[in-house]
């Protein structure tokens, strides 16, 4: 309700300039009708001025700040569109754009007035830099814990547990599938219900729990089967269902820990930096770089130190250090316990996203109007972190959910009386920056299958090829190193020497787009997968034709091929992460909304996960429909009866298919519009222009 004394102003200049129905809803009735009456201002050359005087009556009016807000954008509408009639009518170019210029202006400098601090909301004291070494130590021995055991488990399984390299690598496949699909389901319970620290807590126990029941496995022997003969064609006893049923307990709590730490640790350590400062900014740019290379670090040492202990020294110790790696991140976790900021949960996004898809199907009879960016319904929490996103074509059948009935009503701050029945052009817009990022994300499964070739059957390959360097025998897990090492040394040699020509030339920030740089990793795969099938025939042909180097348990004769030979194809794999999974990683966090960042980090994940199923899926496949093939076996235990090198080459095929298909989603991405920026006015006001230019 808006008294007569709390407008500095004659009733009369508001009767005339704004007509009397609205100088009466003013100054007599609910701010609701006034809001409503807007669209009713006539169209005339003094449109500009009326504008003006209004614009002047809110501002001096005793309203809700957010009340306000909401007058004034509707004002920037009204104005925008009086400003293209006046044009058409007169070939002239009013005062209006002056005019929707200062209301912008306006509602700028209002921002401070509009966050009016909660007295019951405590003062953050961000810690900093004081948390780095908590933050990265643990991040580094958690890292150090997790990979140790996972880098080495097919080993495991297939020497301790008597598993068959199929049986094996299926396992893997699913358990690695189920901990990168478990990730979404943590970071919905982390931003809607527990927060990260408590999520982050609860799962590093569980990761500590799932690494020492593996351990255990090893320690005790009546936790895994006995050992098999060492020569050819010796019995091996499966494990018992007590066994498996101890080693599963510490899969899945492997899994839970997976589920709360990698979609919540970048976002925590994130969190202790204050983002309003340059000094805070400055900070969280710093822990990404380190987050990086810790996480390097730790796949580095976990591949070859931690692997070497667990094959070549014992299992048992292997094993448990990573277990005490684990407990070492615990101590220092909770160690800053009182230092840490913890955010609070802020709920999901996921019901935005549901109510947008339950409204445009109510809505679907409905027809679109013909200037959708000035009719649809356009409203956005003053509190809100996410960026203003102006209208947009894609997916335009959701664009209905924002049409304004006559059944729907708007409550007094703007925003939307009940959510279910009408939704702001501003969810359907985050929706539609989920829903396009899918085809990208799809393009990454068939990446990711790719990929784990080079992680898995180069394991297998190691194991039948000559390992020894000088005196020394590098262990077959280790050989992935190289993919790291790679990735290492190239990063900082594309960041500060080839980006900054790329930039030169392009004159992009990042040098080239992102979806060019995802798409030049995906073509570097394909090479990788045709250099494997080249070398897997040369290392299967040796060993057939000339002497061999004695026999591998399990598996069959050793090729006198250096297993150096697997160096080219790890580092292209190496370089093709340099440039897909980072690419993907950064890709994902700026096209998503930014209340979902968690959220993008586990889409990522996910993405893996998928590509775990598929892989699994597809050496099932392979394995069954070959077994009684002419060519024989492709997959079988001992890799020089099979055709191992055809498989590489089905992948190679599946990768250009893959990266034909990512070209021409590129084509149709449209990158998120990140120019309208949070008063809502700026936004209209450039698509104002754009569309007006033959008008002037």
């Amino acid at each position: 309700m808006v008294c007569w004394k709390s407008l500095r102003i004659s009733p009369w200049v508001v009767k005339k300039n704004c007509g009397s129905e609205l100088a009466r809803s003013l100054l007599e009735f609910s701010s609701e009708k006034a809001c409503s009456l807007w669209l009713g201002l006539k169209v005339s050359r003094a449109g500009s001025a009326r504008l003006e005087m209004c614009t002047q009556i809110i501002q001096i009016s005793d309203l809700d700040v957010q009340f306000k807000k909401a007058l004034l954008i509707k004002l920037i509408i009204k104005g925008v569109y009086i400003y293209k009639q006046i044009s058409q009518l007169t070939n002239t170019k009013p005062t209006s754009i002056t005019l929707i210029h200062r209301v912008a202006s306006t509602m700028e400098n209002q921002k401070d007035e509009q966050r009016v601090p909660d007295d019951n909301e405590p003062q953050l004291n961000y810690p900093g830099v004081k948390s780095m070494p908590l933050i990265i130590g643990n991040e580094t021995f958690e890292k150090l814990g997790a990979i140790g055991t996972l880098s080495n488990l097919l080993v495991y399984l297939t020497t301790v547990f008597n598993m068959k390299s199929i049986t094996a690598t299926t396992l893997l496949n699913i358990f690695n599938g189920t901990t990168n699909f478990s990730t979404l389901i943590g970071a919905y319970l982390c931003d809607t219900y527990f927060g990260r620290y408590k999520t982050l807590g609860f799962a590093s126990i569980a990761s500590f729990a799932g690494l020492l029941l593996i351990d255990l496995t090893a320690v005790f022997k009546g936790l895994h089967p006995p050992e098999c003969g060492k020569k050819e064609g010796s019995h091996c006893t499966s494990a018992t269902p007590a066994q498996w049923l101890f080693l599963l307990t510490g899969f899945a709590l492997l899994i839970i820990g997976a589920a709360g730490i990698r979609p919540c640790n970048l976002a925590f350590g994130a969190d202790q930096f204050n983002p309003n400062t340059e000094s805070g900014k400055r900070g969280i740019n710093s822990f990404f770089n380190w987050y990086f290379f810790t996480l390097t670090f730790a796949q580095m040492v976990s591949v070859t130190l931690v692997v070497y202990v667990q094959s070549d020294v014992s299992w048992p110790i292997g094993l448990g250090i990573p277990a005490i790696f684990m407990f070492i991140s615990l101590v220092l976790f909770f160690g800053g316990t009182k230092m840490y900021v913890k955010v609070k949960p802020q709920g999901s996004p996921f019901t935005s996203m549901a109510r947008v898809v339950v409204v445009a199907v109510k809505k679907r009879r409905l027809k679109l109007p013909q200037q959708p960016w000035l009719s649809l319904f356009n409203y956005r929490p003053l509190k809100s972190i996410n960026s203003a996103l102006p209208h947009s074509n894609q997916f335009s059948f959701l664009n209905k959910a924002a049409i304004i009935t006559p059944e729907d009503k708007i409550n007094p701050d703007g925003s939307a009386s009940d959510p279910w029945k009408l939704c702001s052009i501003q969810q359907v817009e985050e929706l539609k920056c989920v829903l396009k990022v899918v085809p990208v994300w799809a393009a990454a499964i068939t990446y990711s299958i790719a990929m784990a070739q080079q992680t898995q059957y180069v394991v297998f390959q190691a194991l039948q090829s000559n390992r020894k360097l000088f005196n020394f025998q590098i262990p077959a897990a280790s050989y992935t190193v190289f993919t790291m090492i790679t990735l290492v040394i190239f990063v900082p040699i594309y960041d500060r020497i080839i980006v900054p020509q790329l930039r030169r030339m392009t004159g992009k920030e990042g040098g080239i787009s992102l979806l060019q740089r995802i798409g030049f990793g995906i073509s570097l795969t394909v090479l990788a997968s045709l250099v494997s099938a080249l070398v897997e025939g040369k290392r299967r042909n040796l060993a057939l034709t000339k002497p061999t180097l004695g026999y591998e348990p399990h598996r069959g004769e050793i090729s006198s091929m250096s297993a150096l030979w697997l160096v080219p194809q790890l580092s292209l794999a190496g370089f093709a992460e340099s440039f897909t999974s980072i690419g993907l990683v950064e890709f994902y966090y700026k096209q998503f909304p930014e209340n979902m960042r968690s959220v993008a980090g586990a889409f990522f994940f996910c993405g893996m996960a998928a590509s775990s199923y598929l892989n699994g899926f597809l050496v099932m496949i392979i394995h069954r429909t070959t077994e009684g093939a002419a060519t024989g076996n492709w997959l079988p235990e001992d890799l020089n009866k099979g055709r191992l090198d055809y498989f590489y080459f089905l992948i190679t095929t599946i990768g250009i298919l893959n990266l034909g298909y990512f070209l021409v989603i590129s084509r149709w991405y449209r990158y998120k519009d990140t120019s309208a920026v949070h008063n809502g006015g700026a936004a209209i006001l450039e698509m104002e222009k754009k569309s007006d230019k033959s008008l002037v």
